[in-house]
């Protein structure tokens, strides 16, 4: 097997070996091996464009598509033509096979069904990164950046995975791309020829330059870079738990001491275990309370609006306490009861939040938990979920009276200034629309009562859970104009206005309260997801309001006495938490007007359908390729040097055609510092075959001058080709051979310049390639880097842009004073 063919057997076992850590997401994993055969067989397809040989970016071609034919054949066979040729049906439907995955992912905990959605986006993926590999490492020859695309894999799969298993992915990924550089290191040991080193043989032991010896240094760098990788994450104390700590999914990071939560939005994940079609339990709880219509199960709360969306904010999180404190803003002179309530998680339930009656004021529970005390919330740490687990919570009811609403203080300007904070991409319509809603209000809490009413009774809102009502700047403005979405839309809009207004608003995630069952518990639903706002009143804190219409219930202490205010009935349980399973879609045909007008509640929300999602969005398909052109864009950048030094060399030792030599003219070659005192040299010449003997020659040598300068051999111009020869040789320490090579250059340009008719110099190409191989032979390895990744000669294309300019700049300047300085043509004689 030669070695170009075992790189790419070693590109295709790195890729798969990566992709291991996609297994997890899904279940079952059979799409794995549908993708190594695809990824087999664009191997091999491959491996037989470069034999015959194609071009380079023509083998490439015709990898993906032979690959795009077998993953129509394999998903869209019904579309295509004769079954195989993708046409735009094909196209089209790949689309939709993708949206419908990218719906999947969001509607499904992990481990996810294998849907045809899905499986298309875990095979094609699959293989995308598989061709970039093979291109990278088996066509371009350069298994080092190949290595981005394989992070860029287990990158993915990592941050989605969940449990204690990461590090087995790790290590298969780190062990095939330390395979591929392995194999391409000794690729490239079996072109220079056998290494023969100049040590003594230990007794027993392998000569120190025999070919062993560089495998064993690169097994042992590998060894030790991995182990690096591995050992020191740990023994820093900002980077908890290392690289192969299990994924947090972005909640508490740390140990115990004084760590933060970080800002991610719980409506994704929340997404996973909530928004799927049958209405499962999600938990159950028993209390003491007599009244259960207040007592909503609170998950986080969102502080942090960017215009776009609410999200909580970082914040810093600490051992729970044994009794929580009071409740920000809560005065003793407003009535509240302790209750007490003993939940049962669901064994299939893993959220990172602690659903918590608030306000919590102690928690007994067990397991890895912290708490952050602005939100008064319980997360996760190191993994810890909430599957499967019991705990007894106390909780305050708060019962605020409207007097003590109305007549509450301003509220600190602390807290004031942190949570009335609006972006300035808010539309005008919020601001505006909140202050005529509101106008003739005479406090606070009249404002924020007068919101809710609005959104829940008079406004004309239609609750609808089908509804995308956009994303962006103008989401909430677009939601107040068509009046139609569900909770996460309501809430939103409600603490937006109320912070225009100036009183401090966020959002709660959760749910509400469920419903009852024969054994005296409440079972809480699926269905009973839910977003409320909180208000903040200085005396009694955060205070719920409910502007969704048909969900939970009014609290007490914003009911209004207006004839004719349809409200929900408080003591009436949720409808939708009922145990049994429902096989009925959720969306805005359950609620319909004679359920408005009976006051019964719709049925379904889910959080996941925030401002985030939109139909007015562009196509999922052409957000992808921006990502992809600007990824590829950031990643080709610092590659530019490489690319431009492989294709000088490739046009400097390949064709010349470029090069005219008219019969009866002057030709001209060179045109730029070669070193050894070549530079745009001109000759007479009215032979074709002459001037073809003459470039060969220049742009041969132009290719030693700039390798050697690659490997830190810069040119002098003062020298004569034969004495800069002689420098390389003796600056690179080039053996007898490579030294050869480049004498048989330098002679062949000194007759170019000197001799009346120069004689052709056959295998000047691969004179260059052997004095080459001779430089690697004798650099060390962060010199061979350099000249690869960092060619100092490709500083000729900034000279060469300098050059262009000031000849241009010059030119302007000519034609400018010519026409200036042109005489009158109204002169003349007389008569």
């Amino acid at each position: 097997m030669s070695g170009r063919a075992r790189l790419a057997l070693c590109a295709a076992a790195a890729t798969l070996m990566a992709s291991c850590a996609l297994l997890p997401l899904v279940d079952p994993a059979s799409w794995f091996l549908q993708a190594a055969f695809l990824v087999a067989v664009q191997t091999g397809v491959g491996a037989g464009a470069r034999r015959v040989p194609l071009a380079r970016p023509l083998t490439i071609a015709v990898q993906a598509l032979v690959t795009l034919m077998l993953l129509t054949l394999s998903f869209a066979r019904e579309h295509a033509i004769a079954g195989l040729l993708p046409g735009p049906d094909v196209f089209r439907y790949f689309g939709e096979l993708l949206q419908a995955g990218a719906d999947d992912v969001s509607r499904y905990s992990i481990p996810a069904p294998l849907s045809d959605g899905i499986r298309l986006m875990m095979v094609g993926g699959v293989v995308v990164i598989g061709l970039a590999v093979d291109a990278l490492a088996v066509t371009f020859r350069s298994a080092a950046p190949a290595g981005l695309p394989l992070l860029a894999l287990y990158s993915v799969a990592a941050g989605l995975a969940d449990g204690g298993a990461g590090w087995i992915w790790f290590l298969l990924a780190a062990t095939g791309y330390l395979v591929l550089l392995l194999a391409e290191g000794r690729d490239r040991l079996s072109q220079w020829g056998r290494v023969f080193g100049g040590g003594p043989r230990a007794p027993g032991g392998v000569p120190s330059g025999s070919p062993t010896a560089p495998v064993r240094t690169g097994r042992r760098i590998g060894a030790v870079a991995l182990g690096v990788a591995l050992v020191v994450p740990l023994a820093l104390p900002a980077l908890d738990g290392g690289l192969l700590d299990a994924a947090r999914t972005g909640v508490a990071a740390g140990s115990g001491g004084g760590n933060t939560i970080s800002a991610v939005n719980p409506l994704v994940s929340l997404s996973d275990s909530l928004n799927v079609d049958e209405d499962r339990e999600v938990m159950s709880y028993r209390t003491n309370s007599e009244e259960t219509q207040n007592l909503y199960l609170r998950i986080v709360s969102l502080d942090e609006f960017d215009g776009t969306a609410w999200k909580p904010a970082k914040r810093h999180v600490e051992d729970v306490p044994g009794s929580f404190p009071t409740p920000p803003g809560l005065s003793d002179d407003v009535q509240r009861t302790e209750v007490q309530t003993r939940i049962s998680a669901a064994d299939w339930y893993a959220q990172d939040w602690l659903p918590l009656p608030y306000p919590a004021s102690q928690v007994d529970i067990n397991g890895k938990w912290r708490f952050e005390p602005v939100g008064r919330t319980l997360v996760g740490d190191h993994g810890q979920t909430t599957r499967g687990q019991e705990y007894t919570v106390k909780s305050l009811i708060v019962q605020p009276t409207a007097d003590q609403l109305a007549n509450a203080p301003e509220a600190p300007e602390v807290l004031k200034r942190e949570f009335t904070k609006v972006p300035d991409s808010l539309p005008p319509v919020v601001a505006t629309t909140a202050r005529e809603i509101t106008a003739d209000a005479a406090n606070d809490y009249e404002r924020a009562v007068k919101l809710q009413d609005w959104f829940a009774l008079e406004g004309g809102f239609t609750y609808d859970t089908e509804v995308k009502v956009g994303s962006g700047s103008q989401a909430i403005a677009r939601f107040l104009r068509d009046k139609e979405g569900f909770c996460v839309h309501f809430s939103f809009a409600m603490a937006s206005m109320a912070r225009t207004l100036g009183i401090p608003a966020r959002v709660a995630v959760g749910f509400t309260p469920g419903s009852p069952k024969s054994d005296g518990t409440m079972s809480v639903g699926l269905r009973d997801a839910h977003a409320w706002p909180e208000l903040y009143f200085e005396g009694i804190g955060w205070t719920r309001f409910e502007p969704t219409p048909n969900r939970g219930s009014v609290p007490e202490y914003t009911r209004t006495d207006t004839p004719g205010a349809a409200v929900p009935d408080p003591d009436a349980p949720s409808r939708s938490s009922s145990t049994a399973p429902s096989a009925a879609p959720s969306g805005s045909e359950e609620c319909t007007a004679a359920e408005k007008k009976l006051e019964q509640p719709c049925t379904s929300d889910s959080p996941q359908a925030a401002f985030g999602t939109t139909n007015d969005d562009p196509p999922w398909w052409l957000s992808l390729l921006l990502w992809l052109a600007g990824g590829l864009a950031v990643g080709t950048l610092p590659l530019l040097p490489m690319l431009w030094r492989m294709r000088t060399r490739a046009v400097r030792l390949g064709s010349h055609s470029w090069i005219t030599a008219d019969t009866g003219g002057a030709t001209s070659a060179g045109g730029q510092d070669a070193g050894g005192g070549v530079r745009d040299v001109r000759f007479e010449t009215h032979d074709r075959g002459e001037a073809r003997t003459a470039a060969v020659a220049l742009e041969a040598w132009q290719e030693v001058s700039d390798t050697a300068w690659d490997f830190g051999i810069p040119p002098d111009e003062s020298q004569t080709p034969r004495k800069a020869a002689a420098r390389i040789v003796r600056v690179g320490h080039l053996e007898t051979e490579a030294a050869a090579s480049v004498h048989r250059i330098a002679d062949a340009v000194e007759q170019v310049l000197y001799a009346p008719s120069p004689r052709p110099a056959p295998g000047l190409g691969a004179d260059v390639r052997r004095m080459t191989q001779g430089l690697r032979a004798t650099a060390s390895r962060g010199t061979r880097l350099r000249a690869l990744l960092a060619p100092r000669s490709s500083v000729r294309v900034v000279w060469a842009a300098s050059d262009r300019w000031h000849a241009l700049k010059y030119r302007v300047a000519t034609r400018w004073t010519a026409l200036i300085r042109r005489p009158s043509q109204q002169g003349g004689s007389g008569g």
